[in-house]
């Protein structure tokens, strides 16, 4: 039997001609989150997060997108990481991992010493991933999502971060 492998990825920054296909490989992505009303992400809130941060992305030999992940400064406490998304195609492969590594290689690059991310509480198969992944928990945030979440739902912000 053949096992399939992770394709070879081109890792580059998004431009703004990469949106259209960023919001479909991100709300595919978190199709998942049915605790939402509506979709993870759309022009405007792109378009938003592209002004105060950048995404990274990931190709492969043929041009397809495979994944992203937001990288913005915030505050002292260096970089912040966030919403990582993988075709779902693709899930399982270490492409998360892959994409994880990449994103702090640049904030290595760029003189940062800590990187950190959110996870939502709803979301309790998230923070043993990133556990693996070196991060640890260092406290919780009001979740300010950017569309409502579904009646009768509560979420927070469980914040880790990790030392590079």
């Amino acid at each position: 039997m053949t096992s399939i492998t992770a394709p070879v990825l081109r890792f580059r920054l998004a431009a703004p001609a990469d949106a259209p296909r960023l919001i479909e490989l991100i709300n595919t992505a978190f199709a998942v989150e049915t605790f939402l009303e509506g979709t993870r992400t759309d022009p405007e809130r792109l378009a938003a997060m592209m002004e105060k941060g950048s995404i990274l992305l990931a190709e492969d030999g043929d041009g397809r997108l495979a994944a992203s992940v937001y990288m913005a400064m915030r505050g002292e406490r260096g970089r912040y990481l966030g919403m990582l998304a993988v075709d779902p195609v693709l899930q399982g492969r270490g492409l998360g991992r892959e994409m994880v590594e990449a994103a702090e290689e640049r904030f290595r690059a760029q003189g940062c010493e800590t990187v950190e991310i959110t996870v939502l509480s709803l979301r309790p198969e998230l923070p043993p991933l990133y556990r693996k992944l070196g991060y640890a928990e260092t406290g919780v945030e009001d979740f300010k999502p950017s569309v409502p979440l579904k009646d009768g739902m509560a979420c927070h912000c469980i914040v880790m971060s990790k030392t590079l």
